[in-house]
């Protein structure tokens, strides 16, 4: 049985897959499916985040000793748990299998107002440190996600509960974003690696991954209309991109 092991990006936390860890063990039967949250965030909120990549990266690896899990793993991960896989994988290529890593970017290959384009970053730092749940979330929903805008009540909702229930403190958002911004990658791809993007991202420069691609000479798939949070607007997709590139293999 192979081990598939999700993680999240900047101030999100397991739960925000919502219904994608079942997708993906629908279209890979044989896959155990494990997401993982990063200190500051979700289960390990009252944890200190770690002012790098790499030492996230460590603490996936100790979490997962701790659980019995062994290597090697595939990694499938979103926009900051991007970059923590590229440096899981960089650090100990022995214990990973695969990446496939979705809307993420580096500062190796991009420059930062791609990597955060102003206008969303500008409101993105007043959501997270300012406004209240509620409106927090909104914004972070109409800067993510490309879904009609009826589904927005049950998705901020839902994203209230879950940041009521395990809130992300101010020291570590700033933390997360310094780590975030600090990062960077190795020119060549430690491992095969599957790059997917939302042509629609209004938060990070789908330019970022292309570069990535070109940079690392990997498999890169586009969704014609999704946002950031891909795994959000069509997880069904990126699932299925997952099956049919593990089958090319």
């Amino acid at each position: 049985m192979s081990t598939w092991v999700l993680l999240r990006g900047l101030v999100r936390e397991s739960r925000h897959w919502g219904n994608f860890p079942e997708l993906l063990a629908r279209e890979l039967p044989e896959a155990q499916v494990l997401p993982l949250d990063l200190p500051g965030n979700g289960s390990l909120n009252k944890a200190l985040s770690p002012l790098t990549i790499p030492a996230m990266a460590e603490h996936c690896r100790t979490e997962l000793a701790r659980q019995g899990v062994p290597p090697p793993y595939h990694l499938l991960a979103m926009s900051m748990g991007g970059m923590v896989a590229a440096a899981w994988a960089t650090a100990h290529p022995q214990e990973v299998n695969s990446c496939v890593l979705i809307n993420t970017s580096f500062g190796s290959f991009s420059p930062l107002h791609q990597r955060l384009r102003p206008g969303a970053l500008l409101r993105l730092i007043k959501g997270l440190l300012t406004l209240s749940d509620h409106s927090r979330e909104g914004v972070i929903f109409s800067l993510t996600s490309n879904l009609p805008r009826e589904h927005a009540p049950q998705v901020v909702e839902a994203w209230c509960a879950i940041r009521s229930a395990s809130p992300v403190s101010p020291g570590n958002t700033a933390r997360q974003l310094l780590a975030s911004a600090r990062y960077k990658a190795p020119l060549k791809a430690p491992v095969p690696t599957l790059l997917l993007l939302g042509a629609g991202d209004r938060l990070v420069d789908p330019q970022c991954s292309r570069e990535i691609a070109a940079r690392w000479d990997c498999a890169l798939a586009v969704h014609p209309w999704a946002g950031h949070d891909l795994t959000l607007d069509d997880g069904p997709w990126v699932a299925g991109r997952v099956r049919n590139w593990l089958q090319q293999d």
